[in-house]
């Protein structure tokens, strides 16, 4: 199957898929300050939990080369400011906070490295510590990266199991390539299922307001010639009723200690129904996403989005002027709900507050 690079360092800038012009038109979006990051994953431009640390981490790396500091306290202070601008962009999203925890316990391992030389031994030359943390944060944002791709290929080993050939599966948002640096989370599992030879069949639904599923799911499938059939959210239910569902496979956000996971808003609905209908519920999702700081999914901060995601679309206005909207981008599944939980650790079943911790 085709490699689909959602993004990756290159010249020192970031270069990404512009995923707001999917699927009409596949271009990408050269960043080549901090401030094109952030900005990209508050628009959508890169979206997905895990792809979300991957352009943190690596603009955090371009706004470190950003800085102009002439002592070691100034270079810390603008380092913290920008990590600090990350942290305010996608409060949900888990991987964000820990990309952003690992670049800065590289910057300060580096900076202690740097510091403890004598002036008179670098010569009093505050741009060589700059430039050497400069590039050990670039080396860490591209191992992040690397690494999220090797990530997603052990999980989608260690859930391919879980799929049997001919095997009906829902999904819903996007928690494929495009969700990460590459191959994906949900899709992943799916992707390494066909790697083996299972023939199996997607369900996509279209995952209101902004459309991920038949937006972007639908592009990655449709790219690898997976079989699939674009549905609209409030058609899931009728068709695990009528047993056209094997089981429902979804990405996440964030995941609580218990096993209470923030997703795309939609998730719970889909989780309540397949549990009506004796149908297995999995989520697939990497270690970073797991917070086990959280006891519930109560302390999972939800991101509000804007209004005009919900009365308009693209442009096109679909609800009357003025109209009271709440745009919750995310729910919360609670954990008994849940089948289990693939990881690039193994596949972590019930009870998770006892299994979870296990897998670190």
């Amino acid at each position: 199957m085709n490699q689909i690079r959602t993004l990756f360092w290159e010249d020192n800038a970031v270069v990404m898929i512009d995923q707001k012009a999917l699927p009409l038109e596949e271009r990408t979006l050269v960043c080549t300050r901090y401030e094109d990051v952030i900005a990209a994953i508050n628009d959508l431009t890169v979206r997905g939990a895990p792809a979300i640390g991957v352009a943190a981490a690596m603009g955090i790396a371009l706004g470190a080369r950003q800085i102009q500091a002439s002592n070691p306290d100034k270079f810390r202070r603008d380092f913290m400011a920008i990590c600090d601008a990350f942290a305010r962009t996608r409060p949900t999203a888990r991987n964000l906070f820990w990309a952003i925890e690992r670049m800065k316990g590289c910057f300060e391992k580096t900076l202690a490295s740097e510091t403890s030389v004598t002036p008179s031994d670098k010569g009093g030359a505050g741009v060589f510590f700059q430039e050497k943390i400069s590039q050990a944060l670039t080396a860490e944002a591209i191992r992040i990266c690397e690494e999220d791709i090797a990530i997603n290929r052990q999980m989608g080993a260690n859930g391919r199991a879980l799929i049997k050939d001919g095997d009906r599966i829902l999904t819903h948002c996007n928690a494929g390539a495009l969700a990460t640096a590459g191959y994906g989370t949900a899709l992943g599992v799916m992707r390494a299922a066909c790697e083996e030879g299972k023939k199996i069949h997607v369900f996509v639904d279209e995952t209101r307001p902004v459309l991920q599923g038949a937006r972007l799911t639908a592009w990655e499938l449709m790219k690898e010639n997976i079989p699939a059939t674009l549905i609209t959210d409030n058609m899931a239910g009728f068709l695990m009723q009528r047993g056209k569902i094997d089981l429902v496979l979804t990405g996440a956000d964030r995941i609580a200690a218990n096993g209470d996971a923030a997703n795309k808003i939609g998730t719970y609905s889909l989780a309540v129904l397949a549990k009506e209908n004796s149908i297995p519920f999995y989520i697939a999702a990497p270690r970073s996403t797991i917070d086990l700081a959280l006891k519930t999914g109560d302390e999972i901060p939800i991101e509000e989005r804007s209004s005009e995601e919900v009365v308009a679309f693209q442009g096109a206005r679909s609800a009357p002027v003025g109209m009271p909207v709440y745009n919750p981008a995310f729910d919360i599944t609670p954990h008994r709900y849940i089948t289990a939980i693939i990881t690039e650790a193994g596949v972590v079943r019930p009870p998770f507050e006892t299994n979870l911790p296990g897998i670190f």
